[in-house]
């Protein structure tokens, strides 16, 4: 079987949409992809799409899909790839491009060889003992996790005595997310340090309701935590990120960040909110996470493959 594998362009989105819910479908039981979420990954500032994006054609059909983006500026690149199962020989295609990429990307940085991550569900369209033949394996799990949300039992929490909590109203104010996004992720699994403006593209700001974004803090150690959450996905109210300072853990204040967002969604006529969490996570969010109310939807594994 013959397939044209050609770049992306923006016109494409809506077609990688459709191939994207696909995948859903088969991998989680129903589509939650959206269009503008394709839209800003073609737009990634780190992606230049002529050289880092594939669609792979079985005639007019669009069957698998792959685009690559470089936030490191040194050996970590990261990639997405999305095929049909029945067309295992065009996901295998697009692989092998992305890889050589991935090499050539590292090279252009610098380095010698490239280490690649690529997010698949645990059980994914892609015949994962193709990865594994060329030297792929899993470093890690994350959860994607939901809770049922309802304007009667989910109240804005009371603060208590000594505690602050804001919205995110001005540029000063997400100036101080984008500081306390670095400072309480710098010691997670794979954090890559980014400016303020990479920073406001990887969390899509222009499509950004900021009113559901807050700031969390104490009289003694002042702003202390973040929670940012969108309300632009149709399957659920979505929790991008959340942190609490190092210093600042173990006060009840991530508790009290999430209790705001399902109290802002439920308001909002939501009913299911969720949000994504490394398994092997040190600070006990998924501990937090349960006790919370929330389940699991469904799995991820990160994989890896060094390139040299």
């Amino acid at each position: 079987m013959s397939f044209v594998l050609r770049p992306a362009t923006l016109a494409d989105a809506s077609a990688v949409t459709d191939l994207l819910n696909a995948v859903d479908v088969i991998e989680i039981g129903r589509p939650e992809t959206d269009l503008h979420t394709v839209e800003a990954d073609l737009k990634h500032p780190e992606t230049d799409l002529e050289r880092d994006s594939w669609l792979a054609f079985d005639g007019d059909r669009l069957v698998a899909y792959g685009l690559l983006w470089d936030n490191s500026g040194g050996e970590r690149i990261d990639i997405d790839h999305y095929v049909l199962p029945d067309r295992q020989e065009a996901g295998q295609l697009v692989l092998e491009a992305m890889e050589a990429r991935a090499l050539g990307r590292a090279r252009e940085n610098g380095s010698g060889h490239s280490v690649v991550h690529l997010h698949l569900n645990i059980e994914p369209t892609l015949d994962t003992s193709l990865i594994r033949a060329r030297g792929w394996s899993v470093v890690r799990r994350y959860h994607v996790l939901r809770r049922a949300v309802d304007r009667t039992r989910d109240q804005a929490p009371p603060l208590p005595a000594g505690v602050r909590l804001r919205s995110c109203a001005t540029e000063a104010d997400r100036l101080r997310v984008h500081e306390l996004y670095q400072a309480s992720f710098a010691e997670h699994f794979d954090f890559q340090p980014r400016a303020y403006e990479p920073w406001l593209h990887d969390v899509d700001a222009e499509g950004l309701d900021w009113s559901l974004v807050w700031i969390v803090g104490t009289e003694d150690l002042g702003d202390s935590g973040f929670l940012l959450a969108r309300d632009d996905r149709e399957a659920m109210g979505w929790i991008r990120s959340i942190g609490v300072l190092r210093e600042a853990r173990g006060r009840g204040l991530a508790g009290l960040l999430l209790e705001q967002a399902f109290a802002a969604f439920a308001a909002r006529g939501r009913d299911t909110v969720g949000l994504g969490v490394d398994t092997s996570n040190a600070t006990g969010a998924p501990a937090l996470y349960a006790r919370q109310g929330m389940s699991l939807h469904y799995a991820v594994d990160t994989w890896e493959a060094v390139l040299r």
